[in-house]
């Protein structure tokens, strides 16, 4: 029931990223980001920030319950570019997942 509860609000807090992202125009520069599938490869450090804490705050965990710890035993953050937890995988598909069904909703409400 709890894992019902918190997939539900990683696919409607994706469906609201991707919505606002989809309608904003991020800065072109390079903010050296990397491994980032989902979301666009230029969104600004600010952006990400508050997508990320949002998810926090959703499902009540921190970072490292999708993100792996660092490999370097003096970096206090995680490897945020990591792909060893399923959990981030999970969410990346639960991202796409929530895309697609934005698109067909969207057509169906708009005709």
């Amino acid at each position: 029931m709890q894992l019902n509860r918190k997939l539900m609000v990683i696919s409607l807090m994706a469906a609201l990223v991707i919505s606002a992202v989809a309608f904003t125009n991020p800065p072109v520069e390079d903010n050296g980001f990397k491994n980032l599938k989902i979301l666009p490869k230029d969104i600004s450090h600010e952006k990400l920030g508050k997508i990320m804490h949002e998810f926090n705050d959703a499902l009540g965990v921190h970072c490292d319950f999708c993100h792996a710890p660092s490999k370097d035993p003096t970096e206090k953050h995680p490897d945020f570019a990591s792909d060893e937890k399923e959990e981030k995988t999970r969410a990346r598909e639960m991202m796409k997942l929530t895309v697609k069904i934005n698109k067909k909703f969207y057509f169906l409400y708009k005709n």
